[in-house]
């Protein structure tokens, strides 16, 4: 018979399951980002040991292993001092003629939903390093954004 006819198993013909992408540049996080993280593990953990099928089971491993290198490459950063915009922020600013407050946060922290947005987000780039009182550009526009306020995320 000829080799082109064999089929060693079914599993030579799945698609493969690639790691889970990490976001580029650092991982920076917050305190309460290092604590999400550490329960998103412990959660995971439990998972795992309950679950009885092994196909569920790997697919929580492979999550467990971007939480663990997430938990690990984290660098918490320090609450920012002053009237400065920094990872830690809470924000309120003025876009649109509308006011908005906005929480400047690690990747992992982020939800977009509830105004905590990633310090790698296109707002927050425009936010950070800014004081209060001062106007920033953004989205192509001449001073789009009035810094109202900024206090560190309680």
């Amino acid at each position: 018979m000829s080799v082109a006819f064999r089929r060693e198993s079914d599993e030579e013909h799945l698609e493969p399951k690639f790691e889970l992408p990490l976001p580029a540049g650092p991982n920076l996080v917050t305190e309460r980002g290092r604590s999400l993280i550490a329960a998103k593990v412990a959660e995971l953990e439990s998972a795992i040991a309950a679950e009885q099928d092994d196909e569920a089971r790997n697919v929580l491993k492979r999550q467990l292993r971007y939480w663990h290198t997430r938990a690990a490459t984290a660098e918490v950063v320090a609450p920012p001092q002053g009237d400065v915009v920094g990872i830690g922020s809470r924000v309120r600013i003025r876009l649109a003629g509308k006011e908005r407050v906005i929480d400047v946060v690690g990747h992992d922290e982020a939800d977009p939903a509830a105004d905590r947005i990633a310090f790698q987000a296109p707002l927050a780039r425009a936010l950070i390093g800014a004081e209060v009182g001062e106007k920033v550009d953004f989205n192509g526009k001449a001073e789009a954004i009035e810094i109202l306020e900024t206090t560190p995320i309680p």
